[in-house]
């Protein structure tokens, strides 16, 4: 067993929310040393809990559409890493799905992270992980992504997928526009190396 496939295997095993989760643990992510994409989201849905597929949801559909990128390519983790701020369903509160659990990145993202040599792209979604993985500035994710040429090409700040986001991007359609076709066509160069070499 490499010590990528013990890390996961310790990961997925993990109980440390177990008593916070009103489904209980069932940790979903997907990664592989070769990966060269990186999506860090926020905490799975519940039908993400119910599959333990990642991103198997609407906003799935919608972030593959974003990326330009078919379904079997997104869920090859040779390619893409998958990898939320919390790995289990956090419940739901009266505003949406809860945060992310704390203690999920505390405990795993850096050795985790430290699994991932050959990444060339990061997609940052949601506050979240924007606020952990982007520089400290205490900024709305609107203002992150508008600023999203701040951390090209390597890193790309972008909304949720989530259908609750649908007034935010009718308010901004510059995402669009502008982020949306640069975005297409760097996962394209990358998928196309990747075919490439694979």
């Amino acid at each position: 067993m490499s010590a990528t496939d013990a890390l996961l295997a310790r990961v997925r095993a993990c109980r440390l929310c177990e008593p916070e989760l009103p489904l209980g643990a069932r940790p979903v992510l997907q990664l592989h040393p070769d990966a060269r994409i990186l999506i860090a989201g926020q905490a799975p849905g519940r039908k993400v809990h119910e599959t333990g597929v990642p991103f198997d949801d609407p906003s799935g559909a919608r972030l593959r559409e974003w990326l330009g990128i078919e379904r079997e390519r997104f869920y090859d983790p040779r390619t893409v890493a998958l990898l939320p701020m919390g790995f289990c369903y956090p419940g739901t509160g009266k505003n949406g799905d809860l945060p992310p659990r704390p203690e999920c990145a505390a405990t795993w993202r850096q050795p985790l992270l430290d699994h991932l040599p050959r990444l060339e792209l990061t997609l940052v979604l949601g506050q979240y992980a924007q606020a952990w993985h982007l520089d400290g500035r205490r900024e709305s994710v609107t203002v992150r992504v508008r600023n999203w040429r701040r951390h090209w090409p390597s890193v790309v700040p972008l909304p949720h997928p989530s259908p609750r986001n649908n007034r935010w991007l009718a308010q901004n359609p510059w995402f669009e526009s502008e982020l949306l076709p640069a975005l297409r066509m760097r996962v394209r160069e990358i998928v196309n190396g990747c075919a490439a070499i694979g």
